[in-house]
């Protein structure tokens, strides 16, 4: 049973970032426990447990509880040091073989788009709800994971870009956000796979009736405009939702496990020192229909 969530910065950012205590979450839960740590999700947007020592078989029986978990598929997604399941997705500097991978390596290369402001799985037609990061083995300094709280910065939005932004569709691709680190190494494979598709600028949680920016560096397009105009708009929504003021930073601790919310956060990694390893292990729940299919 959960004994206390507490707000991690109490003063600046009350209602967006908690750490979950009283809770043992590598065992089954409770279904009254399952509806708890959605309410609080649905709260804080973030919820920290620390001590989690999950392997993969238990994190995925965690995270079922919460829906239905994407498949991980495609080479650049096969993360290393993970076991069999195609719902677990490795992001690590670590080959095959646990030994750090080669600078120019293509899966290096790729995953420095985790660096990149982003909403998990926004392009695909069906997005991520939740994610659930396990941290196996961390770098000795860096590497942390920055989130923005994507509801309250929609709340600061004047009344004009608000109205502006209300109907406005966006395209989702990973090949824009690669493009911008100038990566395109993609096969014919993966650019079939990721084809942009639409999702909804403005989206509405069900639970709560907020609504948030739904940005992701993934966004490359808007519909109807002309894309240097749509790429500055979107430029500058980034720029306002990612202040300090509206972002809590993670300090990773070995067996963290942090779960966030994709429809009313972005996240970001930031770097740490190339001969460090970081090896996580992260599974996606998706969402129950598309953004599209949503009234904003």
């Amino acid at each position: 049973m959960i004994t206390s969530v507490r707000a991690i910065d109490p003063v600046s950012r009350p209602f967006f970032g908690g750490e979950v205590s009283g809770i043992d979450i590598t065992k089954p839960l409770r279904p009254q426990d399952v509806i708890a740590l959605s309410a609080e999700m649905d709260k804080y947007g973030v919820l920290v447990f620390h001590d989690q020592h999950f392997d993969d078989a238990t994190q995925v029986e965690f995270s079922r509880n919460f829906g239905a978990l994407e498949q991980v598929a495609g080479e650049i997604a096969q993360g290393p040091g993970h076991g069999p399941s195609t719902a677990v997705l490795g992001i690590s500097n670590l080959d095959m073989n646990n030994q750090i991978l080669a600078r120019e390596d293509r899966r290096q290369l790729h995953g420095l788009g985790n660096r990149l402001w982003h909403s998990d799985s926004s392009y695909r037609a069906v997005p991520a709800k939740y994610s659930l990061l396990s941290a196996r083995r961390i770098p000795g300094s860096g590497g942390n994971t920055e989130f923005a709280d994507m509801r309250a910065a929609y709340d600061a939005l004047d009344a004009e870009t608000k109205a502006e932004c209300e109907n406005l569709i966006c395209e989702h691709s990973q090949l824009f956000s690669r493009a911008f680190l100038g990566y395109t190494d993609f096969t014919d494979d993966e650019r079939r796979e990721f084809v942009p598709v639409k999702q909804r600028l403005v989206r509405r949680q069900p639970s709560t009736g907020q609504k948030s920016l739904f940005l992701s560096s993934h966004a490359g397009t808007i519909l109807g405009w002309p894309i240097p105009e749509a790429r500055a708009f979107l430029r500058d929504l980034a720029e306002h939702a990612t202040q300090r003021k509206f972002v809590y930073a993670h300090v990773w601790k070995q067996w963290d496990l942090v779960m966030w919310d994709n429809r009313v956060t972005m996240h970001r990694a930031r770097p740490f020192k190339a001969t460090d390893v970081r090896d996580m292990h992260r599974i996606t729940v998706a969402c129950e229909q598309s953004t599209m299919d949503q009234a904003a």
